[in-house]
C-alpha cells in the first residue's frame, strides 16, 4: 500500500490528553488518583449558559449557522473585545470555532506558508509547535525564564520569520506580559513586519491588579497584523462546548473563514448560544478563588527542598524546576513512577519544552490539592 501522509504522521500526540485519558481510565478501573494534570477549572458552568442552550433547543435552533458564528455571539464577542480589551472589531472580523485550539490552527494556515518561520516561546503550550508544523511552516523553539524577551526574539528572528507567538498568562508558567514588556517587543515585530499570534485564553484568571493587557491594543499597526484568541472553556469552566474564537484584521478573517467554512462550518448552534449565557455570567467569585488555591499550592511546593518554582500571576498551573530531585531520572520517569506509588498525575514538561520541570494544576478542590502535594513531597524526599 501507499504511505499515508508523512505530515500527518510527524505530529505527536497531546502529552496532557493522553494522560488524562490514562488517568481517567484508572479511576474508573477503581484506583485511587489524584489528578493534577488536566488544564480545565473545577467549579460548575455558569447558569446563564445552561438556560440560554435549554431555550435554543426549545425554540428549534438546530439548522446551520453562519460558518463564522450566529450574528448575536459574534456581537458579545465583539462587545467582550472592546470592553475588557480596547479592542474595536467589527462582528465580521470575529470567527467563532470549535474551541481556541481550532481558533490557533485556523490562524496558524491563514498566516503560514511551507518554510515559513515561527516563534514560539518555552517553556510552550504543548499544541503550538505541532500546529505550526501542520501548516508545512517551522517552529523555532525560544528558551526563556517564562516569558519571551525584546532581545530574544530579535536574536531569533531570520528573514523567514513570519509569526511570533504570545500566550499571556501563559501556559504552563503563569506568567502575564506587563505592558512595558510588550512595548518592546512590539517595537521588534513592526520593525521586521511580524504576524502576532496571541492567545489570551486564561486572561481571566489573573491575580495581579488590572487587567492583562493585549499586544494588538498597543495601536492601529498592532492590531492590523495580530490575530486575538480567546473562548468560554477556561473562564466559564466550559472546556466540553468547545466554544472559541479569533478575531483579526478583515483579510485575516476572511482566510479564517473560508479555511473553516471547508473544514468545519459552523460551531454547534446550542453551544454557540450557551456561550452568550457565560459571557454574560461569568463566575467572577469562582474565579478569584484560584488565587488563594495558588498561594496554598506554591508555599507547599516550594517547601519542599530542592524544588524551585517561580509564583504564577495567572493561569492555574505551577511549573517548577525539579532536577535536583529527579535523581537521574528524566521528569517522564519521575511523574510515571509518583503516580505508580502515590497515585498523583502531573505532567512532565518535556512536551512543554522544558525537560527539567513539571506541571502541577491547581483547579482542584484543596484538599485534593494538599493531599497530593503531601505526597509529593514524601515521594521527592525519598
Amino acid at each position: 500500500m501507499k504511505p499515508l501522509s508523512s505530515r500527518a504522521a510527524s505530529i505527536r500526540p497531546s502529552p496532557t490528553l493522553s494522560l488524562n485519558a490514562q488517568l481517567t481510565a484508572r479511576r474508573a478501573a477503581g484506583e485511587e488518583v489524584l489528578n493534577l494534570s488536566v488544564g480545565e477549572p473545577d467549579f460548575p458552568m455558569p447558569g446563564l449558559a445552561r438556560e440560554y442552550a435549554l431555550k435554543a433547543i426549545a425554540d428549534g435552533h438546530n439548522r446551520y449557522t453562519d460558518v463564522a458564528g450566529i450574528p448575536e455571539l459574534r456581537e458579545r464577542v465583539r462587545r467582550k473585545l472592546a470592553e475588557d480589551n480596547g479592542l474595536e472589531y467589527a462582528p465580521g472580523d470575529i470567527v467563532v470555532a470549535n474551541g481556541a485550539k481550532h481558533a490557533l490552527y485556523n490562524a496558524f494556515l491563514a498566516l503560514c506558508e511551507d518554510g515559513d518561520e515561527v516563534v514560539i516561546p518555552a517553556p510552550y503550550w504543548v499544541t503550538y509547535p505541532e500546529q505550526v508544523r501542520l501548516t508545512g511552516a517551522e517552529p523555532v523553539i525560544v528558551p526563556t525564564a517564562s516569558k519571551l524577551t525584546a532581545r530574544q526574539l530579535e536574536a531569533a528572528v531570520t528573514p523567514r520569520t513570519k509569526v511570533v507567538v504570545l500566550n499571556s498568562p501563559g501556559n504552563p508558567t503563569g506568567a502575564t506580559y506587563t505592558r512595558p514588556e510588550l512595548d518592546a517587543l512590539a517595537d521588534v515585530v513592526l520593525r521586521h513586519d511580524l504576524y502576532v499570534v496571541e492567545d489570551l485564553i486564561y486572561e481571566y484568571f489573573h491575580y495581579d491588579d488590572g487587567a492583562v493587557p493585549s499586544i494588538a491594543a498597543l495601536g492601529p499597526e498592532l492590531k492590523d497584523r495580530t490575530v486575538v484568541v480567546n473562548g468560554v472553556s477556561k473562564s466559564c469552566a466550559m472546556t466540553g462546548w468547545r466554544i472559541g474564537y479569533a478575531a483579526a484584521p478583515p483579510e485575516i478573517a476572511q482566510l479564517i473563514r473560508r479555511l473553516q467554512g471547508q473544514a468545519t462550518s459552523n460551531v454547534s448552534v446550542v453551544a454557540q448560544y450557551a456561550a452568550i449565557g457565560a459571557m454574560d455570567d461569568v463566575p467572577w467569585e469562582a474565579i478569584k478563588s484560584y488565587r488563594d488555591r495558588r498561594d496554598v499550592a506554591h508555599e507547599r511546593l516550594t517547601a519542599i527542598d530542592g524544588i524551585r518554582c517561580e509564583r504564577p500571576t495567572g493561569a492555574f498551573y505551577l511549573f517548577p524546576d525539579v532536577s535536583t530531585v529527579l535523581g537521574g531520572r528524566t521528569a517522564d520517569e519521575f511523574c510515571a513512577r509518583l503516580l505508580a506509588e502515590t497515585g498523583v498525575g502531573l505532567v512532565p514538561g518535556t512536551g512543554f519544552g522544558a525537560p527539567s520541570h513539571i506541571r502541577l494544576s491547581y483547579a482542584v478542590d484543596l484538599p485534593v490539592l494538599e493531599t497530593a502535594l503531601d505526597r509529593l513531597a514524601a515521594f521527592a524526599s525519598g
